[in-house]
């Protein structure tokens, strides 16, 4: 089985934009959000395309299996979304061997700014930038299935 382990947590200021290695803008929306888990298509700098299946529970350790799919059927399925369709820019900060992505949403989610990290381990530790807020890696709101059908200009 496939997992991913990652923390999340609200960003405070700018001071990473300086760091940044690669920026990537990402469309995506959700086929499902109900039940165990959401199924995700997201589709990166409008060039290629992954179907995600996630399970939904609240945690650093969640199962994730990731496909890639061709773009146009990617296209075809934004019709069946669930919710609001979710835009952001990613920006990636290293971290040692490890690195940051950093969330900046557009549309109804704009003003949020999220890092995560994905982890080796779930006890591996990480170094905490000044930029670093709140962690909210147990907190679903900010999920990106909760904030397609609760966007954050709503709270």
């Amino acid at each position: 089985m496939a997992y991913e382990i990652e923390r999340k947590f609200l960003v405070t200021s700018d001071a990473w934009r300086t760091d940044v290695i690669i920026r990537k803008h990402l469309c995506q929306f959700y086929l499902s959000v109900s039940g165990p888990s959401s199924v995700r298509v997201r589709i990166s700098d409008n060039a290629n395309a992954r179907l995600t299946i996630k399970s939904v529970e609240a945690g650093m350790r969640r199962s994730e299996f990731e496909y890639a799919i061709p773009l146009d059927d990617a296209e075809s399925m934004r019709s069946l979304a669930v919710g609001s369709i979710i835009e952001k820019t990613r920006h990636i900060v290293p971290a040692g061997d490890l690195h940051w992505e950093i969330d900046e949403f557009e549309g109804p989610n704009h003003g949020l700014v999220i890092a995560e990290i994905e982890l080796p381990s779930v006890g591996h530790s990480i170094e905490h930038p000044n930029w670093l807020g709140e962690e909210i890696t147990d907190n679903r709101r900010y999920y990106n299935a909760a904030l397609a059908l609760r966007p954050f200009k709503t709270w």
